[in-house]
């Protein structure tokens, strides 16, 4: 099943049948039990027979109490990309030993208002010279560190800021429009199959410049594992999402430029779409 959060209410998507649903999103969403709540919503609420409209015009991040977290040097390419970028500093050896530390790199990434929506527009920072976007599973968690549901996120960063010193980390990756999480999100009646893939196109002047694509089977760490260091010493009044990290990093020949196209698609979950400004 699938649930949108739109301007009209809670989109839930079961098969070929649409409901809407009118509730706050941070009580809806923080529940142990949300597939079981969706089973139950869908045989009762009456079915939206043209829910195109609400997807298209409607559609915003299924985000709103809940903070954004992000998992950094989860896959080998993101450890080799990094490195590379921050070699020059001299900080390229911290990613290696993150990579194979038993603590991961987890850090806040933002809250609602930085987030632009499916279809938005994310930005690279003006006084940023080298930029990619980031695509990445993320994991729906409820205030009791259950994961209900997964989303896809585009994790924007400066790769020059960052690569310049590993502690200028924040000024790289929170920023106004700093990510997108999108479309929906899916909520399966178990943990993703371990072929999942994520994939990424950008486009420019309506060709492609850049593609990848990993599996999830590829994460160094599993998902309940950053779970449980993101929630060891915070607490989420309304649950949180948590980018898990990329396995998909263009070379350090490649940056974003205004106007871009992102798409990122992961199967079961849809297509993140998004566009580049500055």
């Amino acid at each position: 099943m699938k649930v949108y959060k739109t301007n009209k209410g809670i989109l839930i998507e079961r098969g070929s049948k649409f409901c809407l649903h009118q509730e706050d999103w941070d009580t809806f969403i923080n529940d142990d039990n949300l597939r079981t709540k969706l089973s139950s919503l869908t045989e009762k609420l009456p079915q939206v027979d043209d829910p195109g409209d609400l997807i298209r015009e409607g559609i915003q991040p299924p985000i709103q109490g809940q903070e954004l977290w992000a998992c950094g040097v989860t896959y080998l390419r993101s450890k080799v990309g990094r490195q590379e970028e921050s070699k020059a500093a001299g900080g390229g050896d911290f990613y290696a030993r993150v990579y194979e530390a038993e603590r991961p790199e987890v850090f806040f990434k933002t809250t609602n208002h930085r987030i632009v929506p499916h279809g938005g527009k994310v930005r690279i920072r003006k006084d940023s010279t080298w930029d990619a976007p980031e695509p990445e599973l993320t994991l729906v968690v409820t205030s009791s560190g259950t994961i209900v549901g997964y989303t896809i996120g585009n994790d924007m960063s400066s790769r020059s800021i960052e690569g310049e010193n590993p502690l200028y980390l924040p000024q790289a990756k929170t920023y106004d429009g700093c990510a997108s999480v999108g479309p929906c999100v899916y909520v399966p009646d178990g943990p993703l199959p371990s072929d999942t893939k994520i994939q990424m196109e950008i486009l420019r002047n309506g060709k492609v410049v850049f593609e990848g694509n990993v599996g999830i089977d590829q994460m160094k760490r599993t998902p309940a594992e950053l779970v449980s260091f993101v929630f060891r010493e915070c607490s989420f009044p309304n649950g949180c999402l948590i980018m898990t990290g990329t396995g998909i990093v263009p070379s350090h020949e490649f940056t974003l430029e205004p106007d871009d196209e992102i798409r990122i698609t992961i199967g079961q979950i849809g297509t993140l779409i998004n566009y580049v400004t500055r």
